[in-house]
C-alpha cells in the first residue's frame, strides 16, 4: 500500500515545490532575539518571532528556570491529577488569573490545546458557539470536536454576529469566541461592541489572547485592559510561547466554576503532561517582572508606531494594526516568497505568508515588531524593505 502512497505524496510534494510555495526552514544557532545567526553563518534582525517583548533570552527568566531545574527536576512524567502538579504550576495559575484580573486558571501543553479542550467539555448539542471567520486554527479544531450548533460570522463584523446572535437564541446556551489580535493581520477585536451584544443576547464571551497578552493595552494585559473589561468576560485562553518568554504552554482563565468544569473533564489537560517546572517558574518570573515595570511594553508600542508610520510613508500597502504585527501586503504568493529570500540577502529574516494560510491572493509578509528592537535595528529594516520593495515593483 505505501508504495502507492508514496507515489502519491512525492508528486504532491513536487507541485508544491515547483508552485514555488514549499516551506523551507531555516535553522538558528544562537538564541531566539532580535539579533540571530543562522545556519549559514550569517547574522540577520529577526521581524517575525512572536518574541513581542525580547523576553525569550532575558536573564531574569534563565535564572529563575536554572533555580527550578535544581530545586524541582527537569520534567514531571505525570498527567496534573495524578502526581503532575507542584507549587510552581499552582503558583503560576495564581499569578496568570491576577494578571487577567480573572477567578482562576487552568494549564495546558500549548495554547492548541487550550483551544482544543475548552468547547467539548463545557457546551452539547443543545448549545450554540458563535465563531469570528479569522480565529486561530486551534479554536476551528476545538469547535470541531464539539456538538453544539456552529455560526461564523465575517472578521469583526458586528451585523453578522448580532444576525447569529438572533439565529442562537433556538439554543440553550451561547458562546462568542474571537481571537483578540488576529494574527495574520494585526487588528484588535472589537471586543466592547462584542461584549454588549452578547449582554443583550444572553451570550458568554471567548477570547484568545495569544497574540494579545504583553502587547495589547497601556499595561499589556490584553483586549479586555484595552476595552476595560476586565473581569468581565468569561473565558480568556492564552500562550507562555509569545511576549511572556516564548517557552511553551497555554492556559484558560476565567470564571472558576468553567475552570473547574475543565479540570474534570478537558481531554488535553487530562491526558498530557504538565508543562516542566522550570518553564511554570519562569512564568512567575516573567509575571513578577510586568507587575514591576511597563518599561518593555512601553519600548514595544513606540517601536510599533514608528515602523508603521515609516513603511507607510516609504508606499507599502500596510494592514491597519493596533498590535505588534505588521502584514506588509504583497497578495501574490510568489512574490511573497520572492520578496521573502531577497530581504534575508540583506540581513533581514521574514517568512512570507500565502494560501493556506492567508485567503488566496492574499500574500504578505507578517513583520512582528519587538522590544528587543532598537532603533537601528528598525531602520535597517525599512531601508531593505524599500530597497528590495523597489527592486520587485511593489513601491515606486
Amino acid at each position: 500500500m505505501y508504495t502507492d502512497f508514496q507515489s502519491y505524496l512525492q508528486t504532491t510534494l513536487k507541485e508544491i515545490e515547483e508552485a514555488g510555495l514549499y516551506k523551507n526552514e531555516r535553522v538558528i544557532v544562537s538564541p531566539q532575539r532580535a539579533a540571530i545567526k543562522v545556519s549559514t553563518g550569517k547574522d540577520v534582525l529577526n521581524f517575525c518571532a512572536n518574541n513581542y517583548l525580547g523576553l525569550s533570552d532575558n536573564q531574569e527568566l534563565i535564572d529563575a528556570a536554572k533555580k527550578a531545574l535544581d530545586e524541582r527536576g527537569f520534567g514531571m512524567s505525570s498527567v496534573r491529577f495524578i502526581c503532575g502538579t507542584q507549587d510552581l504550576h499552582k503558583e503560576l495559575e495564581q499569578k496568570i488569573a491576577e494578571f487577567f484580573g480573572t477567578e482562576d486558571t487552568i494549564l495546558y501543553a500549548a495554547c492548541f490545546d487550550a483551544n482544543g479542550g475548552v468547547f467539548e467539555p463545557l457546551f452539547t448539542e443543545e448549545d450554540a458557539i458563535i465563531s469570528d471567520a479569522l480565529n486561530h486554527a486551534s479554536i476551528i479544531d476545538g469547535v470541531r470536536l464539539c456538538k453544539a450548533k456552529r455560526y461564523r460570522y465575517s472578521n469583526a463584523n458586528m451585523e453578522e454576529l448580532e444576525e447569529c446572535l438572533k439565529q442562537a437564541q433556538a439554543q440553550r446556551y451561547r458562546v462568542i469566541v474571537t481571537d483578540g489580535v488576529f494574527s495574520m493581520d494585526g487588528n484588535v477585536c472589537p471586543l466592547d461592541k462584542i461584549h454588549a451584544l452578547a449582554e443583550k443576547y444572553n451570550a458568554m464571551v471567548m477570547v484568545d489572547e495569544s497574540h494579545s497578552a504583553g502587547v495589547v493595552g497601556q499595561t499589556g494585559r490584553g483586549t479586555t485592559e484595552l476595552h476595560n473589561l476586565r473581569g468581565k468576560i468569561e473565558i480568556i485562553t492564552g500562550t507562555l510561547g509569545k511576549a511572556f518568554g516564548g517557552a511553551i504552554g497555554g492556559f484558560t482563565t476565567g470564571k472558576k466554576e468553567i475552570i473547574a468544569m475543565l479540570r474534570q473533564r478537558s481531554r488535553p489537560y487530562l491526558f498530557s503532561n504538565s508543562i516542566p517546572p522550570m518553564v511554570a517558574a519562569a512564568g512567575c518570573a516573567m509575571f513578577d517582572m510586568m507587575a514591576r515595570t511597563n518599561e518593555l511594553q512601553d519600548k514595544l508600542h513606540a517601536n510599533t508606531e514608528y515602523f508603521v508610520a515609516q513603511m507607510k510613508a516609504a508606499g507599502f500597502d500596510i494592514k491597519p494594526t493596533q498590535s505588534a504585527i505588521c502584514a506588509v501586503m504583497l497578495y501574490d504568493a510568489k512574490l511573497s516568497q520572492q520578496m521573502a529570500e531577497k530581504l534575508l540577502d540583506e540581513g533581514i529574516y521574514v517568512v512570507g505568508f500565502y494560501y493556506p494560510v492567508v485567503p488566496k491572493d492574499q500574500a504578505r509578509i507578517r513583520v512582528q515588531i519587538s522590544a528587543g528592537h532598537e532603533r537601528e535595528h528598525l531602520d535597517k529594516a525599512i531601508a531593505a524593505f524599500t530597497k528590495i520593495g523597489k527592486e520587485l515593483g511593489v513601491i515606486k
